[in-house]
C-alpha cells in the first residue's frame, strides 16, 4: 500500500524510536533479571550485549528482505506484535531456561539464557530499521536522507529508553512491572496496521 508521505512518515519515525528505546529498556531489564543468578559480571554483561546485538543484526538482515517482498505497515507492526508477545513471555521462559542455563556456570551460562531468551526478541525489533526506510522511501535520490533521519531518530529513541530505565523505571518499578511495560508497548504497535 503507498503512504501519504508527510503523515505515514511520522508513524514510521514513532516506530522507529519506541523500537529503538524497547531495545534499550530490554537490555537494562535483562541484566536486572540475570543479576541473582549470574551476578553483574563481565560475563553477565558481554552476553547481554552479545546477544542483543547479534539479534539486532540478524534482524536487520531479515527486515531487509522482508521490506523488500511485501512491504507494509501491517506486516511490520505484525513483527512488533510478535516481539511483544515474547517480552511478555519472559518472565515464564526465564525459569523454565534457567536451570539448562546454570549447567554451564557463571562464564557461559549468561551467554546461553541471554540466547533462549533475548535473541528472538532482538532479532523482531531489529527487523524495524530497515522496514521503516523502506517503506518511508518513495524517491530515490533522498532514500539517503530518510534512512539517516530514521536511524537518528531510532537511536535518539535507544538514548531516552536507556536513560528511562537506568534513572527511573528500573529505581521506580520491580521488574515485572516493566517487562508488562515493555511488552505492551509492542503490543500495542499492532494499532498501526493498515486497514
Amino acid at each position: 500500500q503507498e503512504f501519504n508521505m508527510a503523515g505515514n512518515f511520522r508513524v514510521l519515525a514513532l516506530i522507529a524510536f519506541v523500537s529503538g528505546a524497547c531495545v534499550m529498556v530490554l537490555e537494562l531489564l535483562g541484566s536486572r533479571l540475570l543479576a541473582p543468578f549470574f551476578g553483574t559480571t563481565m560475563f553477565a554483561w558481554t552476553s547481554l550485549i552479545g546477544v542483543i546485538l547479534a539479534g539486532l543484526s540478524v534482524g536487520y538482515w531479515l527486515g531487509g528482505i522482508l521490506a523488500d517482498k511485501e512491504p507494509s505497515l501491517g506486516r511490520l507492526s505484525l513483527l512488533l506484535f510478535a516481539a511483544g508477545i515474547l517480552v511478555s513471555l519472559l518472565p515464564i521462559f526465564l525459569p523454565i531456561f534457567l536451570s539448562p542455563a546454570m549447567l554451564f556456570g557463571l562464564r557461559f551460562g549468561p551467554l546461553v539464557i541471554s540466547f533462549l531468551i533475548f535473541f528472538l526478541p532482538s532479532l523482531l525489533m531489529g527487523t524495524v530499521s530497515p522496514y521503516v526506510v523502506r517503506l518511508a522511501s518513495h524517491d530515490v535520490a533522498h532514500v539517503g536522507n530518510t534512512a539517516g533521519s530514521l536511524y537518528a531518530i531510532s537511536t535518539l529513541g535507544s538514548i531516552v529508553g536507556v536513560l528511562l530505565a537506568g534513572f527511573w523505571l528500573i529505581p521506580s518499578f520491580g521488574l515485572t512491572l516493566i517487562t508488562e511495560g515493555v511488552a505492551t508497548t509492542l503490543l500495542s504497535c499492532i494499532l498501526f496496521r493498515c486497514p
